[in-house]
């Protein structure tokens, strides 16, 4: 209903692809173009009317006057349909959106021109909202960041097109969201996918930033709508330090409190399995749960809980409230020191997290801390222990792999080495007391018709004592190059083309 998928045959471009488009067009007007079902919902109506107005010239190629007629009565109707409906959309994103849409039909369509100046004053005040937040958005998304600021472009871009002075306040928002869009960019060109979000379709965050016009970049280690993110040689590492979204938010939000994603050149090494909403609840439920993360976790425990609500998604509840952050740079390399308590409730538990990219980008080291702070923190700890037997507080830190590396145990159980498609060689190692192990996960990527199985390095331990560390480094072989040349090549494709299928 939102006619995405015209985008897709746009781009294709060929009769054939034309064609499809038409009938399916035709198709929609005659199955549910009376107002109301399913696509008739504000943003619906507004992502379906831009690719529409945007689209018009291939729908009508080769047309005759009764299929044109229909198709223009049914853009009318639906530019009314929205005029009356945008302002009762919630603030955020779906409001944008049916703004956005009011703003390009009203542009676009004679006779709609009164349209214009309300839903323009409506942008304006959701600008105002993300220029008080820094250029961020409530649900801490970077893929619905990249969303906004898409929306935003097209209804500066209708604006400018008629003539019509663009807000300051519009231009503000869309000058604080590219930095933070950058900040968020990995090596390979994708975003990071942390609370929902994917990396997005190949090209998009390029085009956005691109028609932006703003050419302001972050700096290459720092904080964006709380992650850490810092970039050295090929690598890129972006590590989410701050509690996790609430309210409306919530509901999309994953407990995913210091999780990291690291990327070398154009290939993804260490990921979280993703959001999984597509595949069904189950999916959703289980890729939203600490163990889907690239983080420390205790066995049977996420760092915040999914509640159910009848009728409802579910909210992420009773996660970290002190979430401490810190960069610091040293002639060695980016060090990003962070903590947090969502354990200490339960367990008495500071759970802290210290990564540091070697200044070439071909070493992580890492250390992972469950620490008892205080005397109230012991005693939670101390029944905690009872609960187990004295056995210990069983945890496990995961590094989920994205599904195009392979891992296999190396150096008599004592290393992992995870082959890259370019050739490359990471080798992961630990210094403690944990079990190391190989075990399956999977890749919960947006576009594919089922999830993609993939592996995960687990090491496993058990908090004896009010202070534990573990010690852990991700480094490549010594023998891979500091620059390579990485294609994608046929296989790649072949895989890729029977995924999809």
């Amino acid at each position: 209903h939102g006619f995405t998928w015209l985008d897709d045959l746009a781009a294709v471009g060929d009769t054939r692809a034309r064609s499809v488009a038409a009938d399916w067009t035709r198709s929609w007007i005659d199955r549910y173009g009376g107002g109301q079902g399913p696509g008739w919902t504000p943003e619906l109506t507004a992502r379906r009317m831009i690719r529409l107005i945007n689209h018009a010239i291939l729908l009508l190629r080769g047309q005759d006057k009764a299929a044109s007629g229909a198709f223009f009565r049914s853009l009318g109707q639906q530019t009314i349909f929205l005029s009356r409906t945008w302002s009762a959309t919630p603030a955020g994103l779906a409001r944008i959106e049916a703004v956005a849409g009011t703003i390009y039909a009203g542009m676009s369509l004679i006779g709609m021109e009164q349209m214009v100046t309300p839903a323009i004053a409506a942008l304006d005040r959701e600008a105002r909202r993300i220029v008080e937040a820094g250029g961020t958005v409530p649900s801490r998304n970077p893929l619905e960041l990249l969303d906004v600021l898409t929306l935003f472009n097209w209804a500066v871009q209708a604006i400018e097109a008629a003539g019509q002075p663009v807000p300051g306040t519009v231009r503000q928002a869309v000058e604080k969201m590219v930095p933070t869009l950058r900040a968020l960019r990995h090596a390979d060109g994708g975003l990071a996918r942390f609370h929902g979000g994917g990396r997005g379709l190949d090209g998009r965050l390029d085009l956005a930033l691109s028609e932006s016009g703003v050419k302001a970049r972050p700096p290459r280690h720092g904080m964006a709508m709380g992650y850490a993110h810092v970039a050295a040689g090929r690598s890129t590492l972006v590590l989410d330090a701050a509690p996790p979204p609430v309210g409306a938010a919530a509901t999309t939000a994953h407990a995913s409190t210091l999780a990291f994603e690291l990327t070398s050149g154009r290939r993804p090494v260490i990921v979280s399995c993703g959001a999984g909403a597509q595949f069904g609840p189950d999916w959703h439920r289980a890729g939203r749960a600490t163990p889907s993360q690239s983080t420390l976790g205790i066995d049977g425990h996420s760092s915040a809980r999914l509640d159910p609500a009848p009728g409802a998604a579910d909210r992420l509840r009773g996660g970290p409230k002190d979430v401490q952050a810190q960069l610091s740079l040293s002639g060695d390399g980016t060090k990003v020191e962070t903590s947090h308590d969502g354990y200490r409730a339960r367990f008495g538990l500071i759970h802290g997290r210290t990564l540091d990219l070697s200044v070439a980008g071909r070493a992580l080291t890492g250390d992972d801390y469950l620490v008892a702070l205080t005397a109230a923190d012991r005693a939670a700890f101390d029944r905690a222990m009872d609960d187990e037997h004295l056995q210990g507080i069983p945890f496990t830190i995961r590094f989920h792999l994205h599904p195009e590396t392979e891992a296999e145990v190396d150096m008599g159980g004592k290393a992992i080495s995870i082959a890259l498609k370019s050739g490359e060689i990471w080798v992961l190692r630990h210094e403690s007391f944990c079990d190391m192990a190989i075990k399956p996960s999977v890749y919960l990527e947006t576009g594919r018709l089922r999830p993609r199985a993939a592996q995960q390095v687990v090491l496993t331990g058990r908090a004896m004592s009010y202070a534990t560390q573990i010690r852990w480094s991700l480094a490549k072989a010594q023998d891979t190059p500091n620059a390579l040349r990485d294609y994608a090549d046929a296989t790649e494709e072949e895989d890729t083309e029977t995924a999809d299928d």
